[in-house]
C-alpha cells in the first residue's frame, strides 16, 4: 500500500477503519481519480481481494466509499454471490457504519443526511442530492457550479458537449444538446462548466 488511508479519512475515524481492515483480508489501493466511480472491489486472479479508492475525495467522501466497498467484501465472504447492492449488502453496509455516525467523524452538516441514506442505501452515494451535496460542503469544484445554479435556458458545458438547461422533472434536470437535438436528464448534483456568451 503506497499511499496511507490514513491521511484521508477523519482522524477519529482511524481506529474503526484499521479494526476493519485487521479483521478482513484484502488489499486497498488508493488510485486516480475515475469519472464513473469512486471506488470498487474485485476478486483478483490469485483468490486475493482487492480494494480500490479514488484519491480526489474529501475526507468524508472516502471513508463513506471504504466503508461501501468493505460491505461488497464482507458480503462476498458471509453469502457468495448476491446481488451487488441488494438486501445483504444493505444490511451489512447499514451494520459497519454505525460507528462512524459520531459528530466526531462526520459533521452535524453532514449526519442527518447519511443518517437518512443508511434508511436505505443505493449503489451510489451521488443519487442521494442531499447527502451528495452535504459530502462536498455544498461546493462545486473549482471552476465548475451545479447544475442546478445554471439560470433556465441558458447554456453550459459537460464532457465538451453544449447544453441548454431546461426545465426541473422531480430530482433532475432536462437538458437539451445543443449538437444533436436530444434532450437529457441531469442529476442537480452534476458538476458542469459555465460558457461565457
Amino acid at each position: 500500500m503506497s499511499l496511507s488511508y490514513q491521511n484521508f479519512i477523519p482522524e477519529k475515524a482511524i481506529p474503526f477503519v484499521q479494526f476493519l481492515i485487521d479483521q478482513h483480508s484484502f488489499d486497498l489501493k488508493i488510485v486516480n481519480q475515475r469519472a464513473t466511480k469512486h471506488g470498487d472491489f474485485r476478486t483478483l486472479p490469485n483468490n486475493r481481494f482487492q480494494i480500490t479508492i479514488n484519491n480526489n475525495l474529501n475526507k468524508y467522501q472516502f471513508l463513506l466509499t471504504l466503508v461501501h466497498e468493505i460491505a461488497h467484501y464482507v458480503t462476498h465472504q458471509k453469502f457468495g454471490r448476491v446481488q451487488p447492492h441488494g438486501k445483504e449488502w444493505k444490511t451489512v453496509f447499514q451494520h459497519l457504519m454505525l460507528p462512524f455516525l459520531r459528530p466526531e467523524i462526520y459533521p452535524k452538516e453532514i449526519l442527518p443526511h447519511l443518517a437518512s441514506y443508511l434508511k436505505n442505501p443505493k449503489a451510489s452515494t451521488d443519487s442521494d442530492v442531499n447527502l451528495s451535496l452535504a459530502l462536498r460542503g455544498n461546493v462545486a469544484e473549482t471552476g465548475k457550479t451545479f447544475v442546478f445554479d445554471i439560470p433556465f435556458g441558458d447554456l453550459f458545458l459537460f464532457k465538451n458537449t453544449i447544453y441548454k438547461r431546461g426545465n426541473k422533472r422531480r430530482t433532475r434536470y432536462e437538458c437539451l444538446n445543443m449538437q444533436n437535438k436530444r434532450v437529457y436528464l441531469f442529476n442537480q448534483n452534476t458538476e458542469v462548466k459555465t460558457t461565457s456568451t
